[in-house]
C-alpha cells in the first residue's frame, strides 16, 4: 500500500471563543434550564479552555436579519384576526402587533450558512496553498484533489471551488467527500493511498475545512446542546500524498483499516432545521466508538500477531471526539506498551474538537515537536457519526 505523506498544513480559526464567553452567553439566554446551576461544572469538564472559530461568537448568536418572530409564521393579518376575534379592540391589536414585531427573529439557513461556506472555501484555500508549499510543489502538479466539509452543505462544493481558487489543471480528478465527517482525516489519507497505489506518479491532494461553530444555535436548551457549544472548533488542513517517496515526506502509509458498526447511524447527526444545523448526540455514543476501539486493537494485534510483545505504535494519532473515549483507548492498551502515546491527541483536544481536521492537527503536533525518529510507528485512528472507523498504520520518515 506504500503511500507518502508530506506535513500538513493546518490553519486554526482566527477568532479566539473563550469557554467563559459561552457560558456567559448560555447562562444569559436560558437562565431556567434545568442544567443551570450544573453550567460552570460541565464547562470545566470538558478541558478546553478557548478554542479558534472562523467567525466571531458574536455572529452565532446575533438575531437574523427580519423581525417580528412571533408573526414569521402567521402572518400580519391573520395575527390581527385571531386577536379581534378574542375581543380585542383595534387599538390593543395595533399595540400586539407592533411589539411583536420587534422581536428580532432568528437567523434563517441562509443567514447562518452563507458566511461560514465563504469562510470554509478562503480557509481551505489557504491550508491547499500550505500544503503544497510543504511537499515542495505546486497547484500544476495536482492529479487528483479528494476534500470534505461536512457542516457546510453546497453544491457544487469545496473541491470545485478549489479547483478554481488554486488554480488546478481542467483534467485534475475532484472528489469530494462532504459526508465524512470526523473521519474525513484518515479515510482520505486511505483512499488517496489507494489511487497512488495504482499510479505512483499520481499527485493526491487532500483538504478538508469544517466551521463546526455552525452547530452553535443559541434557542436550543437541551443539554447536549450545550455540550456541542462547548466542543466544537474550527479550522482547515490539507496534506499532499505521492506514491513515491519525496525529501518533504515525513510519515509512509502501509495499511489501512475500516469498520461499521449496523444499527448505530442514529447515535450522532447533524439535523437541517429551520434556523440551521444542529448537531444531534446520543450518551450511547461512546460506548459505540470504544467497540470500535476495541475492534481497531484487534486489526493491529493479527497484523503483528508473527511480533508478539515486541511490537508497539510510538505514537497514537486519535481523534475519538471525547475524552472518554481517549481514557478507554489508554485503559485497554496492553499493559507493555509505552505512556503517553495519546499526548498529541489530548493536546490537540484541548483547544476544541475539530471533527475531520483533527487527525491532520494531531499529526502536525506530532511533527512539530521533533520527537519522532526514522522507523517509528504511527497509529492513525477516528471514529464518525454513522459509526464508522478508518485506521492506518504507518511509518515516520
Amino acid at each position: 500500500m506504500a503511500a507518502y505523506l508530506s506535513a500538513p498544513a493546518v490553519i486554526h480559526g482566527e477568532h479566539t471563543v473563550k469557554t467563559s464567553q459561552i457560558v456567559a452567553e448560555v447562562r444569559d439566554r436560558h437562565p431556567h434550564a434545568a442544567w443551570a446551576p450544573r453550567i460552570d461544572g460541565i464547562a470545566a469538564s470538558t478541558g478546553i479552555d478557548s478554542r479558534g472559530w472562523m467567525l466571531p461568537l458574536e455572529t452565532a448568536v446575533a438575531p437574523g436579519s427580519g423581525s417580528g418572530n412571533g408573526l414569521r409564521d402567521v402572518g400580519v393579518e391573520p395575527a390581527q384576526e385571531a386577536l379581534a376575534r378574542e375581543g380585542f379592540s383595534r387599538q390593543d391589536v395595533d399595540r400586539v402587533i407592533a411589539a411583536l414585531e420587534t422581536v428580532p427573529a432568528p437567523q434563517t439557513v441562509q443567514e447562518r450558512t452563507a458566511p461560514a461556506w465563504e469562510a470554509v472555501q478562503s480557509y481551505g484555500e489557504r491550508a491547499a496553498r500550505g500544503a503544497l508549499q510543504a511537499a515542495g510543489l505546486d497547484a500544476s502538479d495536482v492529479d487528483c484533489l479528494i476534500t470534505s466539509h461536512s457542516t457546510t452543505p453546497a453544491l457544487p462544493g469545496l473541491d470545485v471551488a478549489l479547483a478554481n481558487r488554486l488554480p488546478l489543471r481542467s483534467d485534475v480528478l475532484l472528489l469530494p467527500a462532504t459526508q465524512w465527517a470526523c473521519i474525513a482525516g484518515t479515510r482520505s489519507l486511505a483512499l488517496a493511498a489507494d489511487l497512488v497505489a495504482a499510479d505512483p506518479d499520481r499527485v493526491v491532494l487532500v483538504v478538508i475545512a469544517e466551521a463546526l461553530s455552525t452547530t452553535y444555535q443559541p434557542a436550543d436548551d437541551t443539554l447536549e446542546s450545550l455540550i456541542v457549544r462547548l466542543l466544537f472548533a474550527d479550522t482547515a488542513v490539507a496534506a499532499v500524498v505521492t506514491g513515491r517517496q519525496r525529501r518533504e515526506s515525513v510519515l509512509r502509509l502501509d495499511a489501512a483499516w475500516h469498520h461499521t458498526l449496523p444499527g448505530t447511524q442514529d447515535l450522532h447527526r447533524l439535523e437541517t432545521r429551520a434556523d440551521g444545523t444542529h448537531f444531534v448526540m446520543d450518551r450511547r455514543g461512546p460506548r459505540a466508538v470504544q467497540e470500535t476501539v476495541t475492534a481497531m486493537w484487534e486489526w493491529l494485534r493479527v497484523r503483528y500477531q508473527d511480533h508478539p510483545g515486541a511490537w508497539h505504535p510510538d505514537v497514537l494519532l486519535a481523534h475519538p471526539g471525547g475524552t472518554r473515549v481517549l481514557e478507554y483507548m489508554e485503559q485497554t492498551m496492553p499493559e507493555e506498551w509505552p505512556s503517553g502515546l495519546l499526548d498529541y491527541s489530548r493536546d490537540s483536544y484541548a483547544s476544541g474538537n475539530r471533527g475531520g481536521a483533527a487527525v491532520f492537527d494531531i499529526l502536525r503536533r506530532a511533527h512539530d515537536a521533533g520527537q519522532q525518529k526514522a522507523g517509528n510507528r504511527a497509529v492513525l485512528y477516528a471514529a464518525a457519526p454513522g459509526l464508522t472507523a478508518t485506521a492506518l498504520d504507518g511509518e515516520w520518515l
